[in-house]
């Protein structure tokens, strides 16, 4: 039970990044460049090719428990750059300081997954606890 509850953790925690990548970035690359341009993101095509590297890797290391602890610290570069850059609510006012807030707020609790993942590893049911068992 505990490995497929772990397993349902992971699947559930990487979603998001698998989807957005797939969903939104890739197949809208040039509008997702404009965005970015428009908040200020240095080299933005680079940036978000960079940004759909680390989404997928990271989305389906954690998904398989296969290099866990490098797959969240590639996601958590990436929150931590997105975070700056698309939820900055300290730059602005009224209704939108509030729904960035959120939004900030949403980042920094998944950055706090990607930290729990890379200090205690994925898990029952994961390919490195089998790597590590394999090699006892």
């Amino acid at each position: 039970m505990q490995s497929v509850v772990s397993i349902l953790g992971r699947v559930m925690i990487a979603t998001i990044f698998l989807m957005s990548a797939v969903g939104n970035k890739i197949p809208n690359f040039s509008g997702v460049v404009g965005y970015m341009t428009s908040a200020g993101v240095p080299s933005p095509r680079l940036m978000l090719a960079l940004a759909i590297v680390f989404l997928l890797f990271g989305s389906v290391s954690v998904i398989l428990g296969f290099y866990t602890r490098f797959g969240a610290a590639l996601l958590l570069v990436f929150l931590a750059l997105a975070t700056y850059y698309f939820h900055a609510f300290w730059n602005v006012t009224g209704p939108d300081q509030q729904a960035q807030m959120i939004q900030f707020m949403k980042n920094l609790s998944m950055m706090g997954t990607m930290l729990y993942l890379i200090a205690n590893g994925p898990g029952k049911g994961s390919l490195d606890g089998r790597r590590t068992t394999s090699a006892a």
